[in-house]
C-alpha cells in the first residue's frame, strides 16, 4: 500500500493505494466523487474521463503506478456546481446532451481539456478530439453535443453571454417542441448522479440470423424470437460485424 497526496478539483486529498489500482476507484471510493462513472473499464467509452496534469485521461485503465504524488486531478465536480454551472455545462442542457446522461460526465470534462488548449475549435477538431479520446455516446447522439462544444467556447471568447445559454420558457408558456430541459439535466452535467458504485454497462448479447432448426449453435442468446429481426449468432463468422458510432469513435461487435 502506497500512501499519496493528491490533488483532486484543487484539494489536497490523502489516498491508501496499490500501484495497480485504478485511478477511477480511487477517485470514487476514497475521495467520494462518483459523478466520474465507469462502464466499460477497458477504456472504450471515456465515461471515465478525468484530466490528470493536463492531460485527459480514462480513469477506468489509469492505475495509481503512472499517477504522480501530488498530481492535479479535475473530475466533473470540478468543472462546475449546480449553482455555478460551467458554460459547457449550461450548453450541455440547452442542446439536450444529456440523455441517459452517463456519459456526460466524461464528454464535458474531455472537452473541457479540449477547450483549455484550442479556444476556436471547429466541428471536425472536436470531432477528432473525442475520437482520439475515445469519448463514445450510445443515446444522444453527436451532432448536439457538438454544438454544446461550439456555444460554450462562444461564451469562454467573450462572444455570447452565459444568459444565452439558459433557457428561458416561451411567452405563451408553451414548452411542447422546445428546448425545455429535462428535470434531471443539472444533475447529469454535473455528475451528481450516481448509477451505482459498480456498474457496468454492457452490451447486448450477439444475435443469430441463422433459421432455428438449422443452427448448430446452441447459446442462451440464440433461442427462438418473435421478433422479425434476425438475430446475430456469436458462433456465426458474420458476427464479427462492427457498428461505427456516428462520431467515428468507436467499433462495437453486435
Amino acid at each position: 500500500m502506497d500512501r499519496k497526496l493528491l490533488s483532486i478539483n484543487g484539494i489536497p486529498t490523502h489516498v491508501m493505494c496499490d500501484s495497480t489500482e485504478k485511478l477511477a476507484d480511487v477517485i470514487r471510493h476514497q475521495a467520494g466523487l462518483t459523478g466520474t462513472k465507469i462502464s466499460c473499464r477497458q477504456g472504450q467509452c471515456g465515461s471515465c474521463s478525468v484530466i490528470l496534469n493536463g492531460k485527459v485521461v480514462r480513469s477506468c485503465t489509469t492505475t495509481m503506478k503512472r499517477v504522480p504524488a501530488e498530481s492535479e486531478i479535475t473530475t466533473i465536480e470540478g468543472i462546475g456546481t449546480p449553482d455555478r454551472l460551467h458554460a459547457l455545462q449550461l450548453a450541455w442542457i440547452l442542446h439536450g446532451g444529456a440523455q441517459c446522461g452517463y456519459c456526460s460526465p466524461g464528454f464535458i470534462v474531455s472537452s473541457k481539456a479540449l477547450l483549455d488548449q484550442n479556444p476556436d475549435p471547429t466541428r471536425e477538431e472536436i470531432r477528432d478530439w473525442w475520437q482520439k479520446h475515445a469519448n463514445v455516446c450510445r443515446c444522444t447522439g453527436y451532432k448536439p453535443l457538438v454544438d454544446a462544444v461550439v456555444d460554450a467556447a462562444k461564451v469562454l471568447r467573450g462572444e455570447m453571454s452565459e444568459d444565452e445559454l439558459t433557457y428561458k420558457v416561451p411567452a405563451d408558456g408553451h414548452i411542447w417542441n422546445t428546448r425545455f430541459p429535462k428535470p434531471s439535466a443539472v444533475a447529469k452535467v454535473t455528475g451528481l448522479i450516481d448509477y451505482g458504485a459498480d456498474l457496468e454497462l454492457k452490451m447486448p448479447p450477439a444475435r443469430c440470423s441463422a433459421p432455428w432448426s438449422t443452427r448448430k449453435c446452441r447459446t442462451p442468446t440464440c433461442s427462438p424470437s418473435t421478433s422479425p429481426r434476425p438475430r446475430r449468432c456469436p458462433a456465426s463468422p458474420r458476427s464479427s460485424r462492427t457498428r461505427t458510432s456516428r462520431a467515428g469513435t468507436a467499433s462495437t461487435a453486435w
